[in-house]
């Protein structure tokens, strides 16, 4: 232990205290007295300005509720994906701190993942895109469409938000269930490990991909200025939250596709019905509300449409009729990244099931379910040895 602190600098070492005292949720004076210190000498240590001893650095792990282990272990403990609040949020702002903290710690689950297998995670970051003078939400519909174009999406309905700006960007996306309904979802950004969503998991699937979208409009027009979305956002929007608020509809409905399916849709049937509305809605993986609210923009129905169908008893058993078994969409509990690198750390016996469970904050039932591939793994194995039987022929 003592030689191990010798050769790492006290300002490394001060630096992954702090992040871990903090996402303890631990302030300066409150470890200081746990700890039996002067709060200038904790402070001193977490600047790095006085070397730590083996005894204190014992008692800071754990107090902070860390391993010795996976404090030297973790490669991004200087990463601190932590999103400022607007002030007027009252108790809310607890949530969302505690909120951040649960983003930071399975983004760095993620890396550290990535880092045991050595296998990182791709990406393909446009430049970013400031907002310029002139209408906002003009430029968020060239912007969304400019992003379509790059993605390779054309006009074609997106059916996976997460995966896409996984796979396509390298965003990292986390859904998991917030304490609070209020907040949709969460921005962040660190260059080690790169940009961070996470969403609510209590809402519906639909309203995340919006989230999502409307995340990655703050990534791609303010990505060094964290965000937190709430659902009844208070007091004047921001030039920069009503880029991102007509991104994430322009993104999910484009304009031109939106238009052209509703054309057709009226031409069928001489007019356009709530029937017709859900089937869109189904169509383009979003809310019926998104999409109504869409169309109300484009000017394709009365302003006031959603608010009206409401008013009149347009239910959830509506859907369920017209979609019949088509509404039911079945989730898995991670994204599928994580899962991918979570059952590959298992299969090569890097990481024991508890050890995946503590890393990504989620019950060993659910980890069990998640590794329990065998019908995966032998259709996999089928497929390759058909493919090597092929290329050996």
């Amino acid at each position: 232990m003592v030689n191990i602190l010798e050769n790492r600098s006290p300002k490394e070492i001060g630096e992954r205290l702090r992040l871990a005292r903090s996402n303890a949720g631990l302030t300066q004076q409150k470890a200081a007295d746990d700890l039996k210190l002067a709060r200038t000498t904790l402070l001193a240590i977490e600047k790095g300005e006085r070397r730590i001893r083996t005894a204190e650095f014992r008692a800071m792990v754990a107090l902070y509720g860390i391993s010795v282990n996976d404090f030297f272990q973790c490669a991004t403990a200087a990463a601190e994906l932590v999103p400022r609040f607007r002030a007027g949020y009252g108790t809310s702002a607890e949530a969302a701190i505690e909120s951040a903290r649960l983003l930071n710690e399975l983004a760095i689950a993620e890396y550290e993942l990535e880092r045991i297998l050595g296998m990182p995670l791709r990406r393909d970051y446009p430049p970013e895109r400031r907002i310029g003078p002139g209408d906002i939400p003009d430029q968020a519909e060239d912007a969304a469409l400019d992003t379509r174009q790059r993605l390779g999406l054309g006009l074609s309905p997106i059916n996976d938000m997460v995966s896409l700006l996984e796979r396509e960007v390298g965003i990292r996306i986390f859904v998991q269930p917030l304490r609070t309904t209020l907040i949709s979802g969460l921005f962040a950004f660190d260059e080690t490990i790169g940009a961070c969503i996470l969403l609510n998991r209590n809402h519906p699937r639909e309203k995340r991909a919006l989230t999502a979208a409307h995340e990655y409009a703050h990534f791609l027009s303010t990505r060094e200025q964290p965000d937190v979305l709430w659902e009844r956002p208070q007091g004047a929007q921001s030039r920069e939250e009503k880029f991102a608020a007509a991104f994430a509809p322009a993104l999910m409905m484009p304009a031109a596709a939106i238009r052209r399916r509703f054309d057709d849709l009226r031409r069928e049937a001489g007019r356009f019905s709530p029937r017709h509305l859900i089937l869109l809605a189904h169509q383009f993986n979003v809310s019926n509300e998104a999409l109504c609210r869409r169309l109300e923009d484009l000017g394709l129905v009365p302003g006031g449409t959603w608010d009206s169908l409401k008013g009149r008893g347009f239910s959830g058993e509506l859907v369920r009729e017209v979609l019949g078994d088509r509404a039911r969409v079945q989730e898995t509990v991670v994204s599928p990244r994580i899962w991918y690198l979570a059952s590959e750390a298992y299969r090569r016996d890097l990481l024991s099931e508890g050890q995946i469970a503590k890393r990504l904050g989620m019950d060993r039932v659910d980890v069990r379910k998640m590794l329990d591939s065998t019908v995966v793994d032998g259709l996999e194995s089928e497929v390759l040895d058909d493919l090597e039987s092929v290329r050996t022929e």
